[in-house]
């Protein structure tokens, strides 16, 4: 895949904001103001601050030439709609590509944020040069996406990459809809916090879940905090449960983990690659790689901005 000389917008919408930026060829040009969503009481007027942002944009970078937007929910990527939003109320049902579309008179798609992140890493991250490509972003769920020979593979519903809903144990925990096990429930952020605050009680240390965040346990653990250790050493275990799942389904070149868990660098990193190894054949381990991912908050506006720019290219 060649490089892109076009000028695109990516709009990368969280549950408190909507971040806009310019990027071309995966260059990141420059960034509007976080536009706060309860600011504006439904779709209607949020998509129109969108526009008018985009249309300031387009002042500076006449050039530009096509938007992509993430959304953190369900999406039909073909006809650029949003079934629904999952931290945004209202956001139910929504043609969003074809409303910011006629607004704007620019080429429009609509991707689920976590794949958004996906193809930031594939096309100029750290899974850059790679064909087959699972990515991972930690933070309050678990999102994921599929690179498969080379190419966003979605799924028959555009659902496909939910790896924090797979599950780890069969008569685990309760996810969101009526899986048991889900992986997101042992490794988001608030499950990890609450797991430490346990772990911490069992040795008579008392500890709030506020104080047990994943960049609080992984500075513990670096201070020589053993309980800290351990705890990375068992969000590892169940990690690597998952990936290596993964490894024998898909035989991937590289998982690529983003967001706060992989800030935990080697705590996280060296125990997970021991865990996956340990679960695989040297066929399917010998190629693969377990990568930290290369961008950070920014990689929705890039991912979104590149899919778009490929989109019209």
């Amino acid at each position: 895949m060649s490089e892109s000389s076009i000028t695109s917008v990516g709009i990368d919408f969280g549950g408190t904001s909507v971040k806009l930026g310019v990027c071309r060829g995966g260059e990141l040009l420059t960034t509007d103001a976080p536009i706060p969503t309860a600011n504006f009481p439904g779709p209607a007027a949020l998509i129109g601050e969108m526009a008018s942002r985009v249309a300031k944009l387009r002042e500076t970078y006449p050039d530009i030439a096509a938007i992509g937007v993430g959304v953190p929910g369900l999406v039909d990527f073909d006809h650029g709609f949003v079934h629904v939003l999952t931290n945004v109320p209202g956001w139910k049902h929504v043609p969003l590509k074809a409303i910011l579309g006629e607004k704007t008179g620019l080429p429009v798609v609509v991707e689920n944020d976590a794949n958004a992140m996906a193809y930031a890493e594939f096309r100029y991250g750290a899974a850059r040069g790679l064909k087959n490509v699972v990515a991972l972003t930690m933070g309050t769920g678990i999102g994921g996406g599929l690179i498969l020979n080379g190419q966003l593979y979605r799924g028959s519903g555009c659902a496909a990459g939910e790896i924090g809903q797979m599950s780890i144990e069969c008569d685990g925990r309760s996810g969101h809809y009526g899986n048991l096990g889900a992986l997101e429930k042992y490794t988001g952020n608030r499950e990890i916090a609450e797991h430490a605050v346990q772990r911490y009680a069992e040795a008579h240390v008392k500890k709030t879940v506020e104080e047990c965040t994943p960049k609080n346990i992984a500075d513990a653990a670096k201070a020589g905090d053993d309980i800290a250790r351990q705890i990375w050493d068992e969000i590892a275990d169940w990690l690597g449960t998952s990936l290596s799942s993964i490894a024998w389904l898909l035989n991937p070149d590289a998982f690529v983990i983003g967001g706060g868990v992989a800030q935990a660098g080697d705590l996280i990193f060296d125990p997970l690659k021991r865990k996956v190894q340990s679960m695989l054949s040297t066929v399917v381990w010998e190629r693969l790689q377990i990568l930290p991912a290369r961008f950070s908050n920014e990689s929705g506006i890039i991912g979104n901005a590149a899919l778009a720019a490929d989109s019209i290219a």
